[in-house]
């Protein structure tokens, strides 16, 4: 009887669900009666019902990414299924996507050469070539007159070299002659066409003081009305550019042997050739200025022109020359003896500089018994020179740390001697530290360099801060940021596991392995092949540097089996990440301006422009400063949010406490670099940077 109904039972229509796909955006009195919106304005639904229609848009940038949300099982304890609907934390658009690029190598740069060779393409993540790419600048259409900063004589470039470089780039021994005017050269070039080479009124002899003329060139002429217009940086960019050229052919004729090309076998058993003119500075020698000169070109290289491979290239040619020489093991006692350690240690210093910044194994041995030259000194501290030199040890061992670091991640093995490597490494990054506070020893006031010099002894002290801070970020950032959700889900090759693979329980309960993992590839590590253990270690800073309070509560996220084996906790390392980052941008901006004597006597006591500082070789460090307040600030958000008693008012002011030191911070970065990118066109990518990461952080200080 059943199957006879069935068989004469009329078919059923099946039904769509919507024969017309529901409206992106419903209205509000459709949205708060569930009804279905026809999407028109007014709709039809408010019609009918005689009532006012009206929308909201989303507050959000695109529609929403679905989170897939796992159903609890009944095995699951009530404390278990809480924490798997834990609301994710909202990131702002793009936050993260710009803190992330601070921290490779070159970040920021850009590039003056336009055609990139693929072993330079090798130094920069994939992906982030228009970050380091400038598009040539176009020539003026108008014939228009602008002031380049040029000098007419020998003695007037070494003067404008104490006035501007020396106190950040002490190549030289100190005045031999009491410090004169600046006065450059009052012509003004013709712009109308910038492709030809440069008039020039005086053409340097030595590739010396080319190279320091190349430098000079860039910082802005006290008469040009407009120095930040594009003529004025386009013809600043091409002089500098001549000059450098021209010292580089200079250097490549004076190296080249006379008989290299008809007699090669002579060539080699023969003597250098004499240099026939008059010596730059009274107290260095003339067949020492060419290596001084590819100290000076490494630096333009970097700040300059962007280009990695040319600075390291320049730095390895003054070495040869260095080791030729024998400078490295000089100790004999004259005249220019000072000259000499100078030489020396500023050759190591620029080999080591580039591999630094390059982030590339280095190719001295860094403490070669070899290596026996005396330091250079100063007359107002005696331990300058060195307390710089073991800084700049201490940073190339650390960014060798996050080589190794990477690869032992990477075979899953070696992790206990990592751990042991860390430790000794923040013991003698604190033991150089300590040295840089002890008050310098002074010898009695002799001479016209001394000023001067106190002043480049200050700068080193300066310097040799930033360096070690810098290291700290380097040895503890990847304890201290690697519980930050997003750092695990972009930043090193890792994804969080989902709620329903990895249970986090407050009461330590047991806990699964994470599973379902998707790969996000970046340039920071590889740690795509471990299986995290859970942990509840994760802890957020929520007060200042000069707190040690520390929030309570963070949800707990999954961590790496090896984190115990740290000898140190997340949150030690993340407080040092914090003091390092605010010590950088404190230094920056203690190191001095450049104030020559002014050219004109009736302007001496008037205001004068802030001149940029000049020889940033270690504008990494601020690079490394900015993504570690950026982390932190991040870890601080996430604090803020997900703490239980956030309405507790002590708690809150803690965390606006350490914001706005943060903001602080950040913006003296942003200062230094806008300084600094007056006369250097490759650090203007580094301040475009950081500044685009504070204005999505900080909208409210834009």
């Amino acid at each position: 009887m059943v199957e006879a109904f069935h068989d004469f039972a009329p078919a059923r229509p099946i039904r769509k669900k919507f024969a017309k796909p529901p409206v992106k955006v419903a209205c509000l009195p459709c949205r708060a009666s569930r009804t279905r919106c026809g999407g028109q304005e007014p709709c039809s639904n408010c019609v009918s019902k005689g009532r006012k229609c009206s929308y909201l848009p989303s507050k959000r940038g695109g529609p929403r990414k679905k989170r897939q949300k796992a159903s609890p099982s009944p095995e699951d304890s009530p404390d278990d299924a809480q924490y798997a609907v834990l609301p994710e934390f909202e990131e702002p658009a793009g936050m993260f996507s710009q803190i992330d690029v601070l921290s490779g190598p070159g970040a920021g740069l850009r590039h003056l050469d336009f055609s990139m060779s693929p072993m330079f393409q090798a130094y920069f993540p994939e992906g982030n070539s228009s970050s380091v790419q400038l598009d040539p600048m176009p020539s003026p259409l108008n014939t228009t007159q602008c002031f380049v900063r040029t000098y007419g004589s020998e003695p007037e470039i070494l003067n404008a070299y104490y006035d501007f470089i020396h106190s950040y780039f002490p190549i030289l021994p100190p005045r031999a002659s009491p410090p004169c005017r600046d006065r450059p050269l009052q012509c003004p070039v013709s712009c109308s066409n910038s492709s030809a080479e440069p008039l020039m009124m005086y053409r340097p002899r030595s590739p010396l003081s080319l190279a320091i003329a190349a430098i000079l060139a860039l910082v802005p002429h006290p008469d040009d009305p407009e120095p930040s217009s594009p003529t004025s940086v386009l013809q600043r960019r091409t002089y500098a550019h001549t000059f450098a050229q021209l010292a580089n052919s200079i250097i490549e004729a004076e190296c080249d042997l006379e008989l290299s090309s008809t007699d090669p076998g002579q060539a080699l058993s023969s003597s250098r050739p004499l240099i026939s003119r008059e010596r730059l500075h009274a107290r260095v020698p003339e067949d020492l200025e060419t290596l001084l000169a590819l100290l000076i070109l490494s630096v333009y290289e970097y700040t300059q022109r962007g280009n990695l491979l040319k600075m390291r290239y320049r730095a390895g040619q003054a070495l040869a020359l260095a080791l030729d020489k024998s400078l490295h093991a000089d100790m004999e006692e004259n005249e220019f003896s000072e000259a000499r350690r100078r030489a020396w240690w500023m050759t190591y210093y620029c080999v080591i500089q580039g591999s630094i910044v390059s982030t590339t194994p280095p190719t001295i041995v860094v403490n070669d018994p070899q290596f026996t030259t005396p330091y250079p000194r100063f007359s107002s501290d005696a331990e300058g020179w060195y307390i710089l030199i073991q800084a700049q040890q201490v940073l190339v061992s650390a960014t060798q740390f996050i080589h190794d670091l990477n690869k032992c991640l990477s075979s899953q093995s070696g992790m206990h001697y990592m751990f042991e490597r860390m430790h000794q490494l923040d013991s003698w990054t604190n033991s150089v530290l300590a040295q840089t506070d002890i008050l310098p020893i002074a010898s009695p006031d002799a001479g016209f360099g001394d000023q001067h010099e106190t002043i480049t002894a200050q700068s080193f002290r300066s310097i040799s801060r930033i360096k070690l801070s810098s290291a700290q970020i380097k040895i503890h950032r990847f304890r201290a940021f690697s519980d930050i959700p997003l750092f695990i889900k972009r930043h090193c090759d890792l994804t969080a596991a989902s709620p329903s693979s990895t249970i986090a329980d407050l009461s330590n309960k047991s806990r699964m392995p994470a599973s379902g993992i998707n790969p996000v590839s970046c340039s920071c590590s590889n740690l795509n092949s471990f299986q995290r253990a859970s942990s509840t270690e994760y802890m957020t800073p929520s007060d200042s540097s000069t707190s040690s309070d520390i929030h309570p509560y963070i949800p707990q996220y999954p961590q790496y089996p090896f984190a115990s084996g740290f000898p140190y906790s997340s949150q030690h390392s993340t407080k040092i990440c914090l003091r390092a980052a605010l010590v950088i941008s404190r230094m920056f901006e203690n190191l001095p301006f450049p104030q020559p004597l002014p050219g004109n006597p009736q302007q001496q006591n008037q205001q004068r422009p802030q001149l940029p500082r000049t020889m940033p070789s270690f504008a990494c460090c601020l690079m490394q400063s900015s993504y570690a307040m950026f982390m932190i600030f991040y870890k601080a958000r996430v604090a803020k949010q997900f703490s239980p008693d956030s309405e507790n008012e002590n708690a809150s002011d803690s965390t606006d406490r350490l914001v706005e030191e943060l903001r602080q911070g950040l913006q003296r970065v942003i200062r230094a670099l806008s300084n600094y990118s007056v006369a250097f066109e490759a650090l203007d990518g580094m301040k475009d940077e950081i500044q685009g990461a504070f204005q999505t952080a900080f909208p409210a200080s834009v």
